[in-house]
């Protein structure tokens, strides 16, 4: 992950203090959004960002954030969720969030890395989904965490006789899971939004079972990898590679989904679903002038059932570049326009207009 240097204490001190500024401790950003994605075509809504501090005095702890929004799209859509991280101070504790509800047309191609185009189906589904993780440092940057998930699908319309009963995919009746699992990371990243230093690795698991209230029983592991490199005149190049691995029973909406705004864009979120997937990608950032910055991209990954299936055949690719617009210069909090190209049985491609970095 690469070694951050401290200071040289030979560094001559000031003869006299240099006053601290304090920082603001709270900022509101309410403001109506015009979003864009494969899944959704375009969509219109209202988005909030509430990013705060505890002590304004703590120029060590790095800025919490809640963002809050409501979409409907072109394709009848409607999504509500409330997600952040709450830095408390000294970081001591972290606490992350996400409380969403979704009623969503959506699309199934099948399951599995050969999954044809051709296969295309339409289906509905209403969701609800809670997500707590709650970490506690151990020593400094490395925290262990207790995380929970519940999800409960209220109903899924589809073709009769089509895939998904062909396929007797898990989940195609109204279900609900509760899991919960623990987590390790180490976190040296320098903002919440954009960090353009430091870097994050999480790995984490969590067990779903009727002990939890579960309708179905299985555990979902996962490893999630960032490095964050500032190279010339703030110049960044951000990295990630990530791991998402399911064993038992695993119902439809907790399968790997491939794809989508913040994962090998240009791909619809979820062309292709499995039990099993990796993903690696790279973003290089560049700032322009004034709040304006561009980034390219690229991305390589696949999926499957057994994660021997994770390999060079039939692998997928993604690429494609974008524009950052800082909505506020000082948390880093961009809007994001991306336009990306899925490369797989065909290319696909599409326009992303989005909240915040994609990882």
């Amino acid at each position: 992950m690469g070694t951050l240097k401290a200071q040289s204490d030979s560094i001559p001190l000031p003869r006299q203090p240099i006053p601290i500024q304090p920082l603001k401790t709270r900022n509101t950003l309410i403001l109506p959004l015009v979003a864009r994605s494969i899944e959704t075509d375009w969509s219109v809504g209202l988005a909030g960002s509430f990013t705060f501090r505890f002590n304004r005095h703590d120029t060590l702890t790095r800025t919490s954030n809640t963002q809050a929004l409501a979409l409907y799209s072109l394709r009848k859509q409607f999504i509500a969720a409330i997600n952040g991280t709450t830095y408390f101070p000294g970081e001591r504790i972290i606490l992350n969030h996400q409380l969403s509800y979704s009623n969503f047309p959506d699309k199934f191609w099948g399951l599995g890395k050969n999954a044809p185009d051709n296969h295309e189906e339409a289906y509905t589904f209403q969701q609800y989904y809670v997500y707590l993780h709650f970490q506690r440092k151990l020593k400094d940057r490395i925290f262990l965490g207790l995380l929970y998930e519940y999800q409960r699908l209220l109903g899924v319309e589809y073709l009769p006789g089509g895939l998904f009963d062909q396929l007797a995919v898990p989940g195609r009746y109204p279900y609900h899971i509760s899991g919960a699992g623990l987590s390790l990371t180490y976190d040296s990243r320098n903002n919440a939004f954009a960090p353009d230093k430091g870097g994050f690795l999480q790995v984490f698991f969590n067990h779903f079972s009727p002990a939890f209230g579960s309708n179905f029983q299985y555990t979902n592991y996962v490893i999630d990898f960032r490095r964050f490199i500032r190279l010339y005149r703030q110049q960044v190049l951000a990295i990630q590679a990530y791991g998402f691995f399911n064993s038992g029973d695993v119902p439809l909406r907790s399968l790997a989904s491939f794809g989508g705004s913040n994962s090998m864009r240009g791909f619809y979120d979820g062309r292709y679903r499995s039990k099993n997937q990796v993903v690696a990608q790279a973003e290089y950032r560049v700032p322009l002038f004034w709040r304006i910055g561009a980034v390219g991209f690229v991305g390589v990954g696949n999926v499957g059932s057994r994660v021997s299936e994770l390999n060079f055949q039939e692998i997928k690719y993604s690429y494609g570049g974008g524009v950052r617009v800082a909505l506020n210069r000082k948390e880093r909090l961009n809007l994001r326009v991306d336009y990306g190209w899925g490369v797989g049985q065909n290319l696909s491609n599409g326009l992303y207009f989005q909240l915040g970095e994609a990882f």
